[in-house]
């Protein structure tokens, strides 16, 4: 993705999970809004953003952040929000095991308190190290933490699909880490 794209990637983040409101917009129940009600509350605000990049954004987000609807169209984030909205997921069995991403300097509390969503809706873990290792390394030194969701579901965790493939659970206790992984 182009460097411009990723600085209009995170404003859409901004403004799609967590603070519709920057743009004196609102989303409806399940975190859609018009896309046409973006653009226009982008312009009042002074960010300039076209259609046709959002669109190449969505399309070439390597995290698929965000969806359009042709249909309606409309445009949500996928998961990761702050604020409520209703993302209508369904139980999922995940595999043995998920990995999570984050920076070093968090790892004493990870290792005292766990894996906590705090203000967001769930937990986000990746069926991939690659993926953890790029969500881990937007803050500085990369720790990947290798969790036994097959433990897990046999002790009665639920574990959702996103529409992006992320794996999201309400929280991951520190005995379910079977490794940590530090990467620089």
């Amino acid at each position: 993705m182009k460097k411009e794209h990723i600085k209009k990637s995170k404003i859409l983040s901004l403004i799609l999970r967590h603070q519709p409101e920057y743009i004196d917009i609102k989303l409806d129940e399940k975190g859609w809004v018009s896309i046409n009600e973006l653009l226009s509350g982008c312009e009042k605000k002074g960010i300039k953003i076209s259609r046709e990049e959002i669109e190449e954004i969505v399309k070439t987000n390597d995290k698929k952040r965000f969806t359009i609807c042709k249909y309606t169209d409309k445009i949500k984030a996928n998961q990761g929000h702050s604020i409520k909205v209703s993302l209508n997921l369904k139980c999922a069995n995940p595999p043995d095991i998920l990995y999570h991403g984050t920076t070093i300097k968090f790892k004493d509390s990870i290792i005292k308190q766990g894996l906590l969503k705090m203000n967001r809706h769930h937990v986000h873990l990746s069926s991939d190290i690659e993926t953890a290792k790029k969500v881990g390394s937007r803050h500085g030194k990369v720790m990947i933490l290798v969790i036994d969701t097959k433990k897990m579901t046999e002790d009665g965790y639920k574990f959702y699909l996103s529409e992006n493939n992320i794996w999201l659970v309400d929280q991951v206790p520190s005995i379910y880490f079977s490794k940590i992984i530090k990467v620089s």
